[in-house]
């Protein structure tokens, strides 16, 4: 704690908090830390007990993701709005686990938005990787019927499937792209140059567009 706390900048600080993000380590630095500690569930569960922001980024990045039960999981995620610490819990500990279906379906529709885009965090993995099962013309009603409303770290979660959902299914994908159109979520998000538009439209096209020309 006290390494940590030496790497405490408070101009990262003040950066991190226009984002939610209520800590001042470089993340680089952060992981440093990891690499020397390596694997270290003990220590991990600890660092998390804390409390605190960075502690619980390198708790996330020393533990052993296949060991927490998807109790354990659920409680974290819950306790953990940071969105940092949130991001870092679902892609690097819940992806990893043997509960992540599980958590999926019951994050999904959760009352709590935060925890409902984990659930949609969740499901866009499995319209990449795996996809047998969804329902996505289903996800591409409730995205249409729900997106343009929700809380923004939801709405950020909606798009982000709505985009996969075009990009990965030519039989889906003018659907998508008519419903990113006309619900014109995050169409005039700043985006510094050569760097993708977040709009659905625009990141369908430009990914589809850099696919074609690969292959």
């Amino acid at each position: 704690m006290a390494e940590l706390a030496a790497l405490e900048d408070p101009k990262m600080r003040a950066v991190n908090e226009k984002h939610g993000d209520d800590h001042g380590v470089n993340l680089g630095k952060l992981r440093a830390i990891a690499k020397r500690l390596k694997t270290q569930q003990e220590l991990s569960v600890e660092l998390w007990d804390t409390g605190d922001t960075a502690a619980r980024l390198l708790a996330l990045l020393i533990c052993r993701p296949k060991v927490f039960t998807a109790g354990e999981l659920d409680t974290m995620l819950r306790e953990a709005p940071v969105p940092k610490v949130n991001d870092w819990l679902v892609n690097y500990v819940v992806k990893k686990s043997t509960h992540a279906e599980e958590l999926r379906q019951a994050w999904f529709f959760d009352p709590d938005p935060v925890v409902a885009a984990s659930g949609w965090a969740l499901t866009s993995e499995r319209v990449v990787k795996k996809p047998e099962g969804l329902d996505l013309p289903g996800l591409l009603d409730i995205i249409e019927a729900q997106m343009k409303p929700a809380p923004e770290r939801l709405q950020w979660a909606m798009n982000f499937a709505l985009a996969q959902i075009g990009i990965e299914n030519p039989e889906l994908r003018a659907r998508a792209l008519e419903i990113g159109e006309r619900l014109e979520v995050l169409k005039d998000y700043p985006t510094p140059p050569n760097c993708t538009s977040p709009f659905a439209p625009a990141w369908i096209n430009e990914i589809v567009r850099r696919r074609e020309l690969v292959g």
